[in-house]
């Protein structure tokens, strides 16, 4: 029986690459893979998905306003569905994602962030928690060794960002995962004025 999958983590947890790798795993058995990601994300290009170890494979991309659904048709028939990046579809397109899950029988595999820079759940996100079927965190560390769960926004000085919009595309430049222990420590020791808490 088919399911919907959330697998989520921090960044740099290695989502992108494991999505590449659960890709060929499908297609080493012969069975076709719709990979998709939402248009926001042109990190990497328009239609890439690029992991920081070098895997990167040409996607079909879906923006905010496309049915999932419609695309899926004109896509044809797929044994699965593999999406990175899921936390900036719309709610309503992880809803048609659930509902291909339930009507085509075909396992859908979702990767992306749980929470912003502000620990809070992306729309996206939100709804996958909500509807999937199987939900796994994909783990990274913390500079001091506790799990990171904090996708902390820096600015070009390195400092701890705590205002903006929530959807800011960028890597390495732009984020550090953290556990939320420093992300705190560290906003506290930047009010103060110092460097480090």
């Amino acid at each position: 029986m088919a399911k919907l999958y959330f697998k989520y983590g921090a960044m740099g947890s290695s989502k992108s690459a494991q999505a590449l790798i659960t890709k060929f795993n499908y297609e080493e058995k012969n069975m076709t893979v719709w990979l998709i990601k939402p248009s926001i994300d042109d990190r990497d290009g328009k239609s890439a998905i690029k992991s920081r170890i070098g895997l990167e494979k040409q996607a079909d991309v879906i923006s905010p306003e496309d049915s999932i659904l419609e695309a899926y048709r004109k896509a044809g028939k797929h044994d699965v569905i593999i999406s990175d990046e899921a936390q900036f579809f719309t709610p309503e397109q992880i809803d048609e994602l659930r509902f291909l899950v339930d009507t085509e029988d075909i396992p859908v595999l979702c990767f992306g962030l749980r929470t912003d820079f502000l620990t809070h759940f992306f729309p996206g996100a939100r709804r996958l928690m909500e509807l999937a079927d199987s939900i796994t965190e994909i783990k990274t560390v913390c500079d001091c060794g506790r799990k990171a769960t904090v996708n902390a926004r820096i600015d070009g000085d390195g400092n701890i960002v705590t205002e903006g919009d929530q959807v800011l595309i960028g890597g390495n430049d732009s984020y550090v995962a953290m556990c939320h222990k420093c992300w705190t420590q560290r906003i506290a020791a930047q009010k103060k004025g110092t460097t480090r808490p």
